[in-house]
């Protein structure tokens, strides 16, 4: 069957590989009809992306259909469309024990630690497929990423009336904007790119943008919060440089989550962390609730992820294609790859 290969940074090659052999117990066989393409899968082609080896087998934003299935425990069938929730935990560490699988401390993320879904077929664990009669794969395709903010706002315990800043307006960002709406705050969009803060308001409905690029970020937050500065702040650009300034912009006794991630040390001012008593959290990843929660939003319309993809390409095209997604004026948000 036909795969796409990351052999090494900047190499990406279409090579044929055997179907798979076996179906273990508890196990699905899936046809992988679309592959969303995200930051992780940049950062690995430039050979930043921590938690990564090469040769690797990309993809884990997946929408697949049911071919096979041995779990006599499972509803599946042959023909379900399916999102994958490509988290491969344990189950037995202090993490899966207390019901955070999403960062299980022997995790396995399809397209990072282990192959993922830039492929005809793959094998998956039958309890990580979650089905929908009415999505789309390029719907199902987008519920990973979309649990990704879901995450983020459930780590940040939003509640209606606060401000949030979502800072960084690509995809991970995005995906946190409907989450922290639906929470009741009243959402900042920051990036220092123009075209991505006009698609926050026309797609998203976002009504406070700031362009880091053209003001002073502070200033600009203080004057839409009335001097407090946002109590929630969510940092989705995996910038260093950004992430230690969120300090700056959080409200006294306010919380930091880092979605965004960078191989690499933070460094911030102590003492200013502790004047204002910031709580600072990470997120990783997505519960596989989010999966179940993300889908139905869905389908009853109350996220719509058409505006998302802006860039589309079939499987023979990908090599050619997927180094100029990178050159900065693509206007790429989300590309997806068909099968």
């Amino acid at each position: 069957m036909k795969a796409i290969v990351l052999e090494k940074p900047g190499s990406l090659r279409g090579i044929r590989t055997d179907e798979p052999a076996d179906l273990p117990q508890g196990c699905a066989l899936v046809r992988v009809g679309r592959v969303g393409v995200c930051g992780t899968d940049w950062h690995a082609y430039r050979g930043d992306q921590p938690f990564f080896s090469y040769p690797r087998i990309l993809g884990h934003e997946l929408g697949v259909v049911v071919e096979r299935v041995n779990d006599p425990q499972s509803v599946l069938k042959p023909g379900d469309r399916c999102a994958v929730e490509p988290y491969l935990n344990c189950g037995q560490c202090v993490a899966c024990r207390h019901g955070k699988p999403n960062c299980c401390a022997n995790l396995k993320v399809m397209g990072v630690h282990v192959d993922g879904g830039m492929r005809e077929r793959i094998v998956v664990p039958a309890r990580k497929l979650h089905r929908s009669e009415k999505l789309s794969l390029d719907e199902l395709a987008l519920v990973e990423p979309l649990g990704i903010g879901c995450h983020a706002v459930d780590r940040a315990n939003v509640v209606s009336g606060e401000w949030v800043l979502v800072i960084g307006a690509g995809p991970i960002g995005l995906s946190v904007i409907p989450f922290a709406m639906a929470a009741g705050a009243t959402v900042v969009s920051m990036d220092i790119d123009s075209r991505r803060l006009e698609f926050c308001r026309a797609s998203m409905g976002v009504r406070h943008t700031i362009d880091a690029g053209e003001a002073d970020p502070a200033a600009a937050l203080k004057k839409l919060t009335g001097d407090d500065l946002p109590t929630c702040v969510i940092d989705a650009t995996g910038n260093a440089q950004s992430m230690a300034r969120c300090l700056e912009l959080s409200a006294h006794g306010g919380r930091i989550v880092f979605v965004g991630l960078f191989q690499g040390d933070l460094m911030f001012d102590d003492p200013n962390f502790h004047r204002r008593e910031l709580t600072l959290l990470a997120s990783r990843n997505a519960r596989p609730a989010d999966f179940d929660r993300i889908i139905a939003l869905v389908e009853r319309g109350q996220i719509d992820t058409k505006p998302w993809i802006t860039h589309r390409v079939g499987f023979d095209r990908v090599v050619e294609e997927f180094p100029r997604w990178l050159m900065p004026d693509s206007g790429m948000l989300k590309a997806m790859i068909e099968l």
